[in-house]
């Protein structure tokens, strides 16, 4: 099978290109637009592999999308490319309008076109794996977990993009009939996590001695989800799902963010006891909290774990521990990404 995925050189994007490649027989084509967030050396461990290929295209661009789809006639669409952060939504909500709401059409729009052209054979293969957030649903209270069938209610620039992505492919799978399967997961962390959001945030700001910035009282609650876990569960939806539904992907780890900031500044004091900035937790300062903040997210993926048969390999204190550890003997990755000489390396400037 040929996969195409897009935003494959994202986080998420790049652990399931290197999952896909590590433990399958399958090809892939990797999309990406390489914006700020992208790193292409995420990839650096596959980029030599003959089932691999790189394709620097934006999903904006809806003619450059039917001629790949043309060139590389995948067999499967892994769909992640997106803005994801919340704070730059809040700050400039354009750029998530344009890339989740218009780019998720232009690629529904070209995956419809190459499926309707298939051969019976390989149509009937075919599938379209959209892969979304749990913000989509709002927030919870002090009990409950999202399902499936939980309404959505966006409170984000961010979160609202993303829920309109998601209508829009089941939309193209009512009305055109477009084989799809989406997934909703809960909060990513784990190697090459971009530094803007928590988990990195966190542990580069207590190296370097830097305070450690918490919303609020720091009472929000994330489930938290080891990337390698999501790839994994990822690769089990677009190969096993049901067309037309979607899975929620949790990993079972429920942690105020303020929790989450202690148990980091106790692993670094236990793994760097000779730090000059020991014990860490005291870099520790609340600052005002952001505008609409959910206070709490948490994920039932009995369907995954039922129907599909996964369920989450890491822990979050053992996950946590292996995130921290890699950054830890990463340094001069952080260093790249900071300095801005990571984008010098696809002709950028810093």
């Amino acid at each position: 099978m040929k996969i195409l995925i897009t935003g494959g050189a994202g986080f998420i994007g790049s652990a399931v290109c290197r999952y896909i490649i590590e433990s399958t027989d399958h090809h892939i084509v990797n999309l990406d637009a390489l914006t700020y967030a992208a790193d292409i050396s995420t990839l650096d461990s596959i980029a030599d592999n003959p089932r691999y290929a790189f394709v620097e295209a934006n999903i904006c661009d809806a003619p450059r999308l039917d001629a790949v789809f043309t060139e590389y006639q995948p067999d499967a669409v892994m769909h992640l490319a997106a803005e994801s952060h919340v704070d730059r939504s809040i700050d400039g909500p354009a750029v998530f309008i344009q890339t989740n709401i218009v780019g998720t059409y232009n690629m529904v729009q070209a995956a419809l076109k190459y499926w309707q052209a298939m051969d019976d054979a390989r149509k009937n293969d075919f599938r379209f794996h959209h892969i979304s957030t749990d913000e989509v649903f709002g927030t919870l209270g002090a009990e409950g977990l999202f399902r499936e069938d939980t309404a959505y209610a966006p409170n984000s620039p961010y979160s609202a993009s993303k829920a309109s992505s998601d209508h829009i492919v089941r939309a193209w799978h009512e009305t055109f009939g477009l084989p799809v399967v989406l997934s909703n997961c809960s909060n990513n962390y784990g190697a090459y996590q971009f530094p803007e959001k928590l988990i990195p945030v966190i542990i580069l700001n207590a190296l370097n001695g830097r305070t450690i910035p918490i919303y609020g009282n720091g009472e929000n609650v994330r489930d938290w989800l080891h990337v390698d876990d999501h790839a994994c569960a990822l690769y089990k939806v677009l190969s096993e799902g049901e067309l037309g539904e979607s899975y929620n992907i949790g990993g079972n780890s429920e942690r105020k963010n303020i929790d989450v900031a202690r148990g980091i500044c106790a692993l670094l004091d236990r793994l760097c006891p000779n730090s000059a900035h020991a014990p860490h937790d005291k870099l520790i300062s609340f600052v005002k909290d952001r505008p609409g903040h959910d206070q709490r997210y948490a994920i039932d993926a009995s369907k995954i774990k039922n129907e599909l048969g996964w369920e989450p390999q890491e822990s979050f204190d053992s996950g946590l521990e292996k995130t921290v550890r890699w950054y830890l003997n990463n340094i001069d990755w952080c260093e790249n990404i900071a300095s801005g000489a990571y984008l010098q390396r696809r002709g950028h400037a810093a």
